[in-house]
């Protein structure tokens, strides 16, 4: 993964440089000027590994994002605040930095995707881990963890104190009970251990995780929670006490900010991009029928308030009508109406209105 990460900052160390040539017309985009600053590159492994993007297992992306962002950001501004420091701020191009900044947020994480999608299924990629427990959460770990390898946590025995148990497990042994951890952990050198047992009472719960906490670098508890989705729980500390907290974003300030933002330029940048596809379609649209190019819908939005919804328009003027005058001469239509409202042929719709429908673009 350290790989992935410095062939992320690498490319976008040198994409920046060669398009701030292009960019920024000063005498500060020379790029010998920038490749002596190679050893940096270890600062932004340090970040990684200080905020735990390493090993990078069991990381949702959300989460990998999250930290890559922070991190990548913290060490820009360390570099930024170092070099304005030391004036040496006029040396190097703003743009440079900027577009290395930007780009950087962007290709560690697609590199770590593609070094996923590219290695995950080799036998040497990822942590062996025991799974106690042969139940039906047991199997169902196996299976997730079989199905998604990019987790990278690879089953490769199953301890359960159930003799009626023994066998396999989706190609995975179930060997014994779970008393035999420490030594098949020592045997085959596994870090990590999932207790996928959830109606375990807690006094149990706690002696395996006493036991054989000394055993596993890393213990995984399935908690008895099935239904929740796990993108926004964390774990919290209540002074000793420990809690899951379950996070709705959205009703937070910082997050409906971010939202709003990501939502407002994301709009601004594709509405410019597709206005010539707009523009033809409106002119279609005037072309094919007469009545107005857009059309607007009633729809219950924030806090129940509601508002105006507006699309191309795909049907004629007065549809109701020409929909009635068209059931009138096709009696034997009207029965098929009234059961499913779907017509083969729809009289309301108009030929642009067709091809719109088809392909979404009304929906613009």
């Amino acid at each position: 993964m350290i790989g992935a990460d410095l062939a992320g900052l690498v490319l976008s160390g040198v994409v920046a440089v060669y398009a701030g040539l292009f960019l920024d017309r000063t005498d500060l985009v020379e790029p010998s000027l920038y490749w002596q600053f190679w050893p940096i590159l270890g600062l932004f492994i340090l970040a990684y590994a200080t905020v735990g993007l390493y090993p990078g297992v069991a990381t949702s992306p959300v989460d990998e994002l999250r930290l890559i962002s922070v991190s990548t950001s913290l060490v820009y501004l360390a570099l930024q605040s170092i070099t304005f420091f030391f004036r040496e701020g006029e040396v190097f191009s703003r743009v440079v930095f900027i577009l290395a900044w930007v780009l950087s947020l962007i290709l560690v994480h697609v590199s770590r995707a593609l070094c996923r999608s590219i290695f995950a299924r080799r036998s040497w990629w990822g942590y062996p881990v025991i799974i106690f427990g042969a139940g039906k959460t047991g199997d169902m770990v196996i299976r997730t963890l079989q199905r998604r390898p990019r987790i990278g946590l690879k089953p490769v025995l199953v301890l359960d104190d159930n003799r009626d148990k023994r066998g396999y497990l989706h190609g995975v042994p179930v060997v014994g009970s779970l008393g035999r951890a420490p030594r098949l952990a020592r045997i085959h050198q596994v870090p990590y251990a999932i207790i996928a047992i959830p109606g375990i009472r807690r006094d149990r719960l706690l002696d395996l995780i006493e036991r054989y906490g000394q055993t596993f670098a890393h213990v995984l508890i399935i908690p008895d929670l099935f239904g929740l989705a796990s993108l926004w729980v964390m774990a919290k500390d209540l002074g000793g006490i420990l809690g899951l907290e379950v996070r709705q974003q959205l009703l937070l300030p910082g997050p409906r900010l971010a939202k709003f933002m990501i939502d407002l330029s994301l709009t601004l940048i594709g509405g410019t991009l597709i206005l010539p596809i707009l523009i033809i379609v409106a002119i279609l649209i005037r072309l094919d029928s007469p009545g107005p190019i857009f059309y607007g819908q009633t729809r219950i939005g924030q806090k129940g308030q509601p508002f105006k919804a507006w699309k191309f328009r795909s049907m004629v003027e007065n549809a109701d009508q020409a929909l009635n005058t068209y059931l009138e001469e096709h009696p034997d239509l009207k029965e098929a109406w009234e059961q499913d409202h779907k017509l083969k042929h729809d009289p309301r719709v108009t030929r642009v209105g067709r091809f719109l429908r088809r392909t979404s673009l009304d929906e613009l």
